[in-house]
């Protein structure tokens, strides 16, 4: 992919791994756009001299419309990323945790395919473009206090593969990012082993600029959970992750 020239509207760009990756694309030479809920996020990526957009992706109408208004003011945009996610913590026990698991579904996995519905038939319409979905390591190798999140992730890498596939022959390709942990909102505090920011973004970014661009953008700190099957560690490392669900209030078995 030439970094260099493209016309990128980044979903939940707002922050961690999507505002990286705008001001990445920033300094590669394209044009960036981000959009999001967080006003004051958008403001101050507007001051950097990138485009923003309101968007709420669990909102049909707010897709609509920042559609509408993205295209008016870009309509060369070539490249959508669908980075807006949300984490939470169910204790499958508690039938509480439904509600943590609906909106969870309506922002990962609903979330994307508003985004990607309401892209494609521009993209297929000039005949090139890509789409880069966002899914996570954790679609790959389960982490137990995250059930529904692991389980979106998972949907949204099978959604990946099937889009690539129907858009096959259109010009329009699809790339999905999947991410290990990485040191944003805290994470550091919380896993010592995420990976930096930075370094994470420069591994992407000489990813993505692969001719030809692979499918699957796997920065070296995510081959654990991806191949994990493939390795034979997957049922040591689960049985590894699950000791996490300590981390659930009253949960120390």
């Amino acid at each position: 992919m030439d970094l260099s020239n493209r016309t990128v509207l980044i979903v939940g760009g707002t922050s961690g791994i999507g505002r990286e990756l705008a001001r990445r694309f920033v300094a590669a030479g394209s044009t960036v756009a981000v959009a999001g809920r967080s006003t004051t996020a958008l403001a101050e990526l507007a001051q950097e001299g990138i485009g923003t957009f309101t968007l709420d992706v669990t909102d049909g109408t707010s897709v609509a419309l920042a559609r509408e208004a993205v295209l008016a003011q870009y309509p060369q945009l070539d490249t959508v990323v669908t980075m807006s996610g949300v984490m939470h913590l169910e204790d499958l026990r508690d039938p509480a945790h439904f509600q943590a698991a609906q909106v969870t579904v309506n922002t990962n996995l609903l979330g994307t395919i508003r985004v990607t519905d309401a892209f494609t038939p521009h993209l297929i319409q000039q005949g090139a473009g890509t789409f880069v979905t966002v899914t996570s390591g954790i679609a790959y190798l389960p982490f137990p206090p995250m059930p529904t999140y692991a389980a979106s992730k998972a949907a949204v890498h099978a959604y990946s593969e099937a889009l690539r596939a129907q858009l096959k022959g259109t010009g329009v390709g699809v790339v999905e990012l999947v991410p290990p942990a990485v040191a944003t909102a805290g994470q550091e505090k919380v896993n010592p082993n995420a990976l930096p920011l930075d370094a994470f973004a420069t591994e992407v970014m000489q990813l993505l600029a692969q001719n030809p661009t692979p499918d699957e953008i796997l920065v070296e700190g995510v081959h654990m959970h991806r191949w994990a099957e493939r390795d034979g560690t997957y049922q040591d490392l689960v049985a590894q992750r699950t000791k996490a669900l300590a981390m659930l209030p009253g949960r120390q078995d």
